[in-house]
């Protein structure tokens, strides 16, 4: 029985990674209809909303403590932070990159943590962690070479890491902050209302800046957009919430690795992004190095 949950747990986490990683691509596809990254983003972020809603509302019923004013603004924060910026950075960042060097970035995430909690909290860094994290930026060295020899416009590749890069960070933050806040609220409450407080800052900005003209959009952006919706957020979230509580945390974050893997198949499969020794080496440097930190942890 033990074995069969830790199976089910392993298939959910890894099914969580893949849709996880599945969203660069579809961002990439929507682009070729020539739709902006504000209205994409509010589009993914308005499909999703009433699933988060109606998560967000069966969490809370299950909780034991009501919220308070305080945790609501802690979720603001969060779900500024870690959902709306680090997306809108990321839409923004895959106008100008391939969907297979966005993902690696992206993945440096735990890399971020570790530097702002030395800077922040005075946590040491161990020789090891520093070998791990000079693999990784080895491994992103690599792969931005590679897109700057194929795409051939370094102006245009450098925005876009700049951007994926600080998307990253974003997260990073997020993720030095929700520990503490997910063990008093618990990580479903959490995970659901500040995506929806993300949902609602997305679609705030939308009918800021664009027209609702702006919505007039071939109905391939919409099917794009609601896969992304389904596939690549609102189950993602559901199946790696699940998978941490059959597995715990740990197993989980290393089914993580699959990310950048599947996603510069998939580019090299339905973007025709070109595979290079470059690209490949980068993402076995930058895996290896998470995988030597996250084992230390």
């Amino acid at each position: 029985m033990i074995q069969a949950a830790n199976g089910v747990g392993l298939l959910l986490a890894t099914l969580g990674a893949i849709g996880f990683s599945f969203k660069a691509i579809l961002v990439k596809l929507a682009y070729q209809y020539h739709v902006d990254a504000e209205t994409l983003l509010a589009l993914r972020m308005g499909l999703s909303l009433p699933f988060f809603l109606a998560m967000g509302a069966v969490a809370d019923r299950r909780a034991q403590h009501r919220l308070t004013p305080g945790d609501w603004g802690w979720m603001a924060a969060l779900g500024f932070s870690g959902y709306y910026l680090a997306s809108y950075l990321d839409f923004l960042g895959l106008r100008h990159i391939t969907a297979g060097l966005e993902r690696l970035i992206l993945f440096l995430y735990p890399t971020l943590v570790i530097l702002l909690s030395a800077i922040f909290l005075a946590k040491p860094i161990g020789r090891r962690t520093v070998a791990a994290l000079a693999l990784c930026y080895l491994g992103i060295g690599l792969a931005v070479g590679h897109d700057l020899r194929v795409m051939g416009e370094p102006g245009e590749v450098l925005l876009g890491c700049a951007l994926v890069f600080a998307s990253a960070l974003s997260y990073a933050l997020y993720l030095m902050v929700n520990g503490e806040v997910v063990g008093r609220l618990g990580a479903m409450r959490v995970t659901a209302f500040a995506t929806t407080i993300a949902c609602l800052l997305s679609i705030g900005q939308f009918v800021v800046l664009r027209p609702l003209s702006a919505l007039a959009l071939p109905w391939q952006v919409y099917a794009l957009g609601l896969a992304m919706a389904l596939f690549s957020t609102v189950a993602p979230v559901w199946l790696v919430s699940e998978a941490i509580r059959r597995l715990g945390a740990g197993p989980v974050s290393l089914t993580g690795t699959l990310g950048p893997v599947v996603t510069i198949f998939l580019g090299w499969l339905m973007l025709d992004e070109a595979l290079g020794p470059g690209q490949l080496g980068g993402a076995a440097l930058v895996i290896a190095g998470v995988l030597v930190m996250a084992r230390r942890r």
